[in-house]
């Protein structure tokens, strides 16, 4: 099973593996995230989104409940044991929202500082976080996981790709070209998790059946970056793939 979800990750940029978390694992991860304090900067509220940046570190008691050992098992097999966090966000996409994300590739990284690196940028803050975008070479290794806190299909925002997008290098979206691009919808059960590779294209309709989408969306490397540049939440390594 691994060999099959490892080949579709390369040759595709993504693959559904539903079943990874019980109903009580879910059920305890939505509990905590519904006691905690909103009010801190890293933590963003609208009517069409409720997003919680730098989530493993703000609500750490949820990392023994997501890196169970079935997760664990699937990442070291498929990806090695060398890999770490780097990035987490939680994204609560409530019934009605109007929000919605247009066809992208996830070219920057989240780092603790703004230092002159030949090969890295440009570069932005937001919300009191540096972002970078990385060599290319950086992107094309890492991995992105997306564990589903609810049953999610077209209907609720899952999300759409490209598949073998990422193959292509920095992809620009005006640049798609339809006649010869297919456009995947990626349905994911509650408790299944979606595998993804930062550089395929992907996009995600507003909500048109006032059902809510649940997201903990993590990002993983195994890179050290260069002179004193570090991943923003790379502290959290030594508590989960291990």
């Amino acid at each position: 099973m691994s060999q099959n979800i490892k080949n579709k990750i390369e040759a595709d940029g993504f693959a559904v593996v539903n079943e990874v978390f019980s109903e009580s694992e879910i059920d305890t991860l939505l509990k905590t995230i519904a006691d905690i304090d909103i009010s801190k900067p890293t933590f963003r509220k609208t009517n069409d989104l409720f997003a919680i940046r730098q989530f493993l570190k703000e609500v750490p008691e949820t990392i023994v409940i997501i890196f169970n050992k079935t997760l664990i098992a699937l990442i070291n097999s498929i990806f090695g044991e060398n890999y770490f966090v780097v990035k987490s966000i939680y994204f609560d996409k409530p019934e009605d929202s109007n929000w919605f994300v247009a066809y992208h590739q996830d070219l920057t990284i989240s780092v603790d500082k703004k230092l002159d690196i030949d090969g890295f940028g440009p570069w932005t803050v937001k919300h009191q976080q540096f972002a970078v975008q990385p060599p290319l070479s950086i992107l094309q290794d890492n991995f992105t996981i997306r564990i589903h806190l609810d049953d999610t299909d077209e209907g609720n925002g899952a999300l759409k790709v490209i598949p073998q997008s990422h193959l292509k290098g920095i992809y620009r979206p005006e640049t798609i070209d339809w006649n010869m691009e297919k456009e995947v919808t990626c349905p994911v059960q509650k408790g299944g998790i979606m595998f993804m590779k930062p550089l395929l294209l992907h996009a995600s309709n507003r909500t048109s059946n006032h059902r809510k989408r649940r997201v903990i969306h993590i990002e993983f490397s195994r890179i050290t970056l260069p002179a004193n540049l570090q991943w923003s939440e790379a502290l959290q390594a030594e508590t989960t793939l291990n």
